[in-house]
């Protein structure tokens, strides 16, 4: 390194490449807030880019366009930026005196030209290698590998990619980039897909981190829709994620503004989440010196699994200067052991200031199920949702994460479909995190999204917003805000986002959520509010007359004193029966007994008088038999039984938390009751569609007879019209 050591005395060299990382926050800096981007932008920019994955028809399957297009996106981001700070680099080295000399001038020949470019160069590289966060030992670009014969293009290209730092490296081990390389040089695709990007301009300064953000999830989204499966992953729309970080109001340290706030995300993504709180932060900062320290304070942790996303996530947090390190890989809801191929939950132990997700929808996590019950006396508490949806492992995995009270506490925002709201019955795992939650007085507020707000899917969603370090006035309280109507229509769709949240609609609910009352749109309860008792009941059914009614079925058990003892008095006290007899050796033919058991009668008897008076040569043979034990041994055939008895009906009410429940089952049950359950299990649920409920009467029988033949009339126009064309 000896251009190394002529830097020994110019230590400002040394922090000016650093600076270089923060282009696209320095240009941040400048805007008030950060700009939405607009549909146009989005279609074009992601357009440029599928062009590529046009290219690849008919040699790749369409599920494996991804593995093309994503990794040589991320390399060029990464070049583009690489190559903006080796200019740079270049430019602070001619400003110093003892470099000075390198510059080219109009009197120096070809030759010298030349070698002062070579040592400027050679000079930028080894301060690359030194001082920069990630870089590249070779001098290759996609440029200069389509520069040289094409036949060897495969070659140089690898020779490329193999010189990145390690941290470089890592993320194009997770896109399995060294064999699509292979791929697209077997398939005659390799020059054509670098010629498509040599110039294309993915410079932070071009685009800008949250602009790449928005492009990679459209063409995750585009990729999924021509695999012809669906996404696992919704990706979180910008605005949501803004409501979300304004709620969890995330602030400096008043007593110490220098002390880190760590931000953390289980299920990170491609780091969207992170990346827009972190910027969003700094957006809210007042000056120059307030958006550094935020810079600087905020940090960014998260986890994923799925490699691809990982890659993405840790390629656009190396590209921004941040930690890398603190996005690691693998599956955050089991724990990390030696002993598995697989990673598990890498942040195991740690404690953070505020975290937010939004993890994928109906996770199925059966094929991991012995792993996450590894953690069952500690984070989830031997409480497990249905193997086909893990959202609730996901908040579980958070919780135990919340810094203790003493600590300043957490708050997490989470973002839920309707089901952890209320799948599962009484006692079962969701009910019982549910209980959990409400019970330590974690949930502070449950916000209701519009519908149609992500690219992937246009169903209702909820942001949860739970705290460990509630303020008195919400102690034991939740509020529930209906924001439903707070959107505007998109120009045109995403996807299926066909709506938005501007600026007005996230203003609206971080009121509601600040003052915090009850009102039209808020609705305030307690814990106690959501649980409720499943109580089992049996009651007499009767007919359309009022009357009790009567049913007939087979008799369940073996026919004995006891068991029709116990049925007969479970129905009143009596019923008539029906026993058929044949295929006996001691009977011709077939013989049907009927008679009325009361709980009076023994029943071994009766069947023995009845015999005997039908079928006296059966009644002779048993004389000497036991009744139960001739009758264990008939077969099916040898013996039919029917029973005839009052109907009963058994079902679960339920019912609200506190109700006195005979008195609400003689309210609810205009029928006998035979008995119910006196101390009933209790179950938790949360109806947000249930409390903001508005009756609305249907249109009358006539109005819509109007519009009926409205309608038929203007299809009959169009037939005509069509017959006519």
């Amino acid at each position: 390194m000896k251009a190394l050591a002529r830097l020994a005395s110019n230590p400002k060299i040394i922090p000016m490449t650093h600076s270089l990382l923060h282009l696209p926050f320095q240009s941040f800096y400048k805007n008030t807030l950060l700009p939405m981007l607009t549909k146009e932008t989005l279609d074009n920019r992601a357009d440029q880019i599928w062009k590529t994955a046009i290219k690849l028809r008919g040699k790749f399957k369409a599920y494996e366009y991804q593995n093309v297009v994503l990794p040589i996106v991320t390399l060029r981001r990464i070049e583009c930026v690489l190559e903006e700070m080796r200019e740079e680099t270049k430019n602070q080295l001619l400003k110093q005196k003892d470099f000075a000399n390198l510059k080219p001038s109009d009197k120096d020949t070809e030759e010298q030209r030349k070698k002062k470019v070579e040592e400027l160069t050679t000079l930028a590289k080894e301060i690359e290698i030194d001082q920069y966060p990630f870089y590249n030992k070779t001098t290759w670009t996609i440029e200069k590998v389509l520069n040289q014969n094409h036949v060897y293009a495969e070659k140089y290209f690898r020779e490329y990619v193999n010189g990145f730092s390690p941290n470089i490296a890592e993320i194009f081990d997770n896109f399995e980039f060294a064999a699509t390389i292979g791929l697209l040089d077997k398939n005659d695709r390799l020059v054509s897909i670098l010629t498509q990007y040599k110039g294309e301009q993915l410079s932070p300064k071009d685009i800008s981190n949250i602009e790449m953000g928005y492009i990679y999830e459209d063409l995750l989204r585009r990729f999924s829709e021509q695999s012809g499966k669906e996404a696992g992953e919704h990706f979180t729309p910008r605005e949501v994620i803004k409501i979300m970080v304004e709620l969890l109001d995330i602030k400096l340290n008043p007593k110490d503004p220098h002390k880190a706030i760590q931000i953390y995300d289980c299920g990170v993504g491609t780091g969207g989440m992170l990346s827009v709180a972190k910027e969003y932060l700094i957006t809210k900062a007042k000056n120059d010196k307030e958006r550094a320290l935020t810079n600087k304070v905020v940090e960014l942790f998260g986890q994923e699994l799925n490699p691809k996303n990982y890659a993405i996530c840790k390629a656009d947090m190396i590209i921004k200067g941040e930690n890398a390190d603190r996005i690691t890989q693998g599956n955050s809801l089991v724990p990390d052991e030696k002993t598995e191929k697989e990673r598990g939950d890498q942040h195991a132990g740690r404690t953070f200031d505020y975290m937010l997700s939004n993890p994928p929808f109906g996770v199925n996590w059966g094929e991991y199920e012995n792993k996450v019950k590894k953690l069952g006396a500690t984070r989830y508490h031997h409480n497990y949702p249905s193997s086909n949806d893990g959202s609730l492992l996901f908040l579980m995995t958070l919780v135990e994460k919340m810094k203790p009270v003493k600590e300043g506490g957490s708050k997490i925002a989470i973002i839920f479909n309707g089901s952890p709201l209320s799948n599962g019955d009484a006692l079962s795992g969701e009910s019982e995190i549910r209980k959990y939650i409400l019970e330590k007085d974690l949930l502070d507020c449950i916000v209701m999204l519009p519908d149609q707000l992500f690219y992937n899917t246009g169903i209702y969603t909820y942001i949860w917003i739970l705290d460990n370090n509630k303020p008195a006035q919400k102690k034991n309280k939740v509020l529930i805000i209906n924001s439903r109507e707070q959107h505007s229509d998109e120009p045109t769709s995403f996807g299926q986002k066909r709506h938005r949240m501007e600026e007005k609609h996230r203003q609206w609910i971080d009121q509601k959520y600040e003052t915090w009352k009850a009102d039209e749109h808020c609705k305030i309860f307690s814990y106690n509010d959501f649980s409720f008792y499943k109580c089992k009941v049996v009651f007499w059914q009767t007919d359309e007359n009022d009357k009790p009614a009567m049913i007939t079925e087979p008799f369940p058990t073996a026919l004995n004193n006891k068991n029709v003892k116990d049925k007969t008095a479970f129905f009143g006290g009596e019923a008539d029966f029906k026993v058929v007899l044949s295929n006996l050796p001691q009977l011709k033919g077939k013989v049907t007994l009927e008679f009325k058991n009361t709980i009076k009668h023994a029943f071994e008897n009766q069947l023995r008088e009845a015999i005997k008076k039908a079928a006296p040569e059966l009644y002779e043979h048993l004389i000497n038999h036991e009744i139960p034990k001739w009758l264990k041994h008939l077969t099916t055939e040898q013996l039919q039984v029917e029973y005839t008895h009052r109907d009963y009906r058994t079902d679960n009410e339920y019912i609200p938390f506190g109700e006195n429940i005979e008195a609400f089952l003689k309210k609810e049950i205009d029928k006998p009751i035979i008995q119910f359950d006196n101390t009933p299990p209790i179950g938790y649920e949360m109806l947000p569609n249930k409390y903001f409920f508005k009756y609305k009467a249907p249109d009358k029988a006539k109005d819509l007879l109007n519009s009926f033949w409205k309608l038929e009339e203007r299809a009959q126009d169009i037939i005509k019209q069509l017959e006519t064309a």
